[in-house]
């Protein structure tokens, strides 16, 4: 099956050689070309390039592109798009004062949605997270990332990584897979922190690690939940497994754990609302990705993670949504990229790079999504007639995908 569009106003983020990520400066970079062709075979990408270059072919579709954008899918490396009902009611609780801190004191927060999580079914939990992953698509994104952690007892964090697995088998969507019964502590636990850690490394990993169920380890390390040290001892168990880290840090506070991904060797670490200059500096010359999770910032009405700082610093930076019940109740890049661009002062280029290439990186996805180059997943979307790829972050809360292709099918 060949599918060509032509006639594209701008078909963007383009490479010829795939690139690992985008750091520093560079990532004001976004290159393009204007009055393009794109053409697919099957799920991949076969050619691209000007108009006034395109070949004498026979396709099966022919789609016209005059107006419109076409850039690569969204790359969403962080959300914890499997949970079983809503936390509305603690969205209230905030607007009349409390914070997410007190929330969780008084049992809500992640246990509560761990309680409801463990009394829903397999396939119920299936149901309401395929809504979600549909979604999602829908709103351009064609590589996403889950996260267990609501599950905290082993059957409920198995039955949540058994979902996450079905669904990938099932959407055309890519899928990784996290471990991350590190979320915090069950209640039957709270008073017994190395009682539920050895649980998850001899009761729970080993599972994990025999039927396949995760791609990488993750820990919310973190003041009130897990220690520096923590993480090290969960991380170097989840290596010894073959699963790739990744930390929740430096969300409320900063307490060692950037440093603790570099030291083993983390693909990302994840929300840094809080930065100081050691975080970046451990961060110099490292394979680890920071990424933004600026939908948190603004629901929780938290510090966005510094940007500027950061990009700086001559560090690369990925965006995502963190799509979860308590802190970020949406699935939505579009979103997320107009609020770095308008809370974190980044550029549209920087964001879109953030969202594509850098996402992928830090998925491990970097050689097969993230851009538009021969021989990569045909993962694209193609905009409403707009007047530039600026006005995606510019003309926020704003529809302006008209197709979406995924392993080149139209979803």
């Amino acid at each position: 099956m060949t599918t060509l569009i032509i006639n594209i106003k701008e078909l963007v983020q383009v490479e010829n050689v795939p690139k690992k990520m985008v750091c520093g400066t560079a990532m004001k970079v976004l290159p393009t070309i204007k009055n393009a062709f794109l053409l697919i075979e099957n799920d991949c990408i076969k050619d691209f390039g000007e108009m006034e270059n395109l070949p004498k072919i026979i396709t099966d579709k022919t789609i016209e592109a005059t107006g419109k954008i076409v850039l690569p899918t969204w790359c969403d490396s962080h959300t914890h798009i499997v949970f079983a009902g809503n936390r509305e009611q603690e969205f209230i609780d905030r607007i009349n004062g409390l914070s997410y801190e007190e929330i969780a004191l008084k049992g809500g927060g992640i246990l509560n949605s761990a309680i409801k999580l463990q009394q829903t079914s397999e396939a119920d939990l299936y149901r309401q997270s395929a809504k979600r992953i549909e979604e999602v698509m829908k709103l351009g994104t064609g590589a996403v990332e889950i996260k267990s952690g609501y599950g905290l007892t082993k059957e409920a964090e198995l039955k949540m990584l058994r979902v996450i697995k079905k669904l990938d088998e099932h959407y055309p969507i890519t899928i990784k897979s996290t471990f991350l019964a590190a979320h915090a502590l069950p209640t039957e636990f709270k008073n017994n922190k190395s009682g539920y850690l050895d649980e998850v490394i001899n009761e729970i990993l080993p599972v994990v690690a025999e039927e396949h169920l995760a791609d990488f380890i993750d820990v919310f390390c973190e003041t009130g939940y897990f220690s520096a040290e923590d993480t090290e001892k969960l991380l170097k168990a989840g290596t010894k497994y073959g699963l790739s880290p990744k930390i929740h840090v430096n969300q409320f506070t900063t307490i060692g754990g950037v440093q603790v991904g570099v030291k083993y060797g983390a693909l990302s670490v994840d929300h840094l609302e809080l930065m100081k200059d050691k975080d970046i500096e451990a961060l110099k010359n490292s394979n680890t990705m920071p990424v933004a999770l600026p939908s948190c910032s603004y629901f929780l009405s938290l510090p966005y993670t510094p940007a500027r700082k950061i990009i700086d610093a001559g560090l690369p930076l990925a965006l995502a949504t963190d799509y979860n019940p308590g802190s970020t109740p949406s699935g939505n890049m579009n979103f997320v990229i107009s609020t770095a661009c308008i809370k974190m002062k980044m550029t549209p280029e920087e964001a879109i790079n953030a969202a594509t290439i850098n996402g992928a990186y830090a998925m491990g996805l970097e050689k097969t999504h993230g851009s538009i180059c021969k021989g990569k997943k045909a993962n694209f979307m193609i905009t409403k007639e707009i007047p530039s790829y600026g006005f995606i972050p510019y003309s926020f809360g704003n529809s302006h995908i008209d197709k979406v292709f995924i392993e080149g099918k139209e979803i």
